[in-house]
């Protein structure tokens, strides 16, 4: 029988869940949404790297990256601060889409799957 761990439960979602290896993380979204693109963008992608540094992994295990955005206007600069951001040679599968958020000062939603090391 496989384990499977949750992390912050709360009554609608956890943040994190680990089974069989591979860890699952929650839509990531931004605290400070005073913020532009570059900065959202920053915020996430350091409570993804928080994520996996909990999970036993890191950004160069990533298995898939979906990233959400509002407005498409914001893809060159999203992917400014991501390309800074990823482990070179360890890029991964990843989609990026227009979707509403549920709040719209959000710019960005990242949802991460990794493997455990």
């Amino acid at each position: 029988m496989t384990t499977l761990q949750r992390f912050d439960v709360g009554a609608r979602l956890s943040e994190m869940a680990i089974h069989n290896g591979t860890v699952y993380l929650a839509g990531q979204v931004p605290d400070d949404t005073t913020q532009d693109i570059h900065g959202q963008t920053a915020q996430v992608l350091a409570m993804v790297d928080r994520l996996l540094e909990r999970a036993g992994s890191d950004k160069s295990r990533l298995l898939m990256v979906q990233i959400f955005l509002p407005d498409l206007a914001d893809f060159s600069g999203m992917n400014a601060v991501w390309d800074a951001w990823v482990s070179p040679g360890h890029a991964p599968p990843r989609a990026t889409v227009q979707a509403r958020l549920a709040r719209p000062d959000w710019k960005i939603e990242i949802v991460a799957t990794a493997a455990v090391r």
